[in-house]
Order: C-alpha cells, then structure tokens, then sequence
C-alpha cells in the first residue's frame, strides 16, 4: 500500500543497535534477543536486513561504542548505512539502498525509542513507506534525570501513538515480533 511504485517487498530496518547506544538500555538483553530472532526470519525469509549505524563527536566511527552489538551481525551483503541524524534517512544512503531492494515497506527495530527509531519512523512515513513499528523490539535509556517519562514508559508510549499513524495511501501501526508477516500485504 506505499505510495512507492514498482516496490513490493518488506525490509527489516535495524535502528543504532550499537554498544555505546543500548549499554544501559532498558530491556537490553531481550531487546537484542527479539532483534536477533527476526533477523534470522528475515534472511530465512529471503527478506533484505538493512542495519543503520551512528556516529557524532561522542560515538566516532571506528570506536568501540560505535560497534554493532556482538550479538548481532550484519551478514555479507547486507548493507550499513551510516548516518549523523536521528532520521535514518537525512543525509544518508539508506533511500537509494531500499529502492534498489524493492523495499516499500519497512519494519523498524532498534534504539533509541524516542530519537532515532520514532525519527526514523516519521521519515520513512513522510517518504511513502509503510512504517510498522516493531513493538518488542525497541529500547531507549534512562533520561528522567532531564524531565522525561521512564523507559518503560517512553516504549509503551511510542507503541500507543504509532499504532494510530496513517497518512494517504501508506500504512503504519505496531506489529508484536511474532505476529509478524513479512510477506502480507
């Protein structure tokens, strides 16, 4: 249903899953467990992984925070796309790697919740995709220190208010990892 012609397919998109990113995020372990498993789906299914990666001043490329986590691995042929932005796709690569891949509809994984994953989303969303937001497999820190709601709160917040987004011709919403078809519609 994107507004993206000539593309059929889904993709799994793999939000800045990275060491310095998910080190003390909430759900950690279970988060990247959830990632992993539909990652391996994916690549079962045939389906492109697309694995997102960030860097700034605090997170240099190359570092060790800048790392995807050693639990997951982008096999070969996948691409990762760096990036500087919340938004996966400002500035970046990561539009011309989906349509080459066919991909108009995406499922978003990763961290954080509140600034790339739901930038990312909005992105996707604007650009024509179907954006489903992945709803167990999301994470974001502890920032109550600086006003914000906690983390457990921030996910189910992001799950509530994504399940309502639409736009014309596009579809987005939450999907629970299990409950995930690749393949429909």
């Amino acid at each position: 249903m994107s507004t993206l012609e000539g593309r059929l397919k889904s993709g799994l998109l793999v939000v800045d899953v990275q060491n310095a990113v998910v080190a003390e995020a909430y759900e950690r372990d279970a988060v990247v467990g959830v990632i992993g498993a539909l990652v391996e789906k994916a690549r079962a299914e045939r389906v492109p992984v697309v694995w997102v990666r960030h860097r700034s001043e605090e997170m240099p490329a190359g570092g060790d925070g800048w790392q995807i986590v050693p639990e997951l691995r982008p096999a070969g042929g996948e691409p990762v796309v760096e990036k500087e932005y919340g938004d996966a796709f400002e500035a970046t690569r990561l539009e011309a790697v989906l349509a080459e891949r066919g991909v108009a509809r995406l499922f978003v994984t990763g961290a954080q919740t509140d600034m790339c994953v739901r930038s990312t989303l909005h992105g996707a969303l604007a650009r024509g995709y179907d954006a489903m937001l992945v709803s167990d497999a999301h994470t974001t820190v502890d920032l109550t220190r600086w006003g914000a709601p906690t983390p457990a709160e921030v996910v189910a917040h992001t799950n509530l208010y994504w399940s309502f987004q639409k736009a014309p011709g596009r579809v987005a919403g939450t999907v629970e990892s299990k409950e995930i078809d690749f393949w429909k519609a």
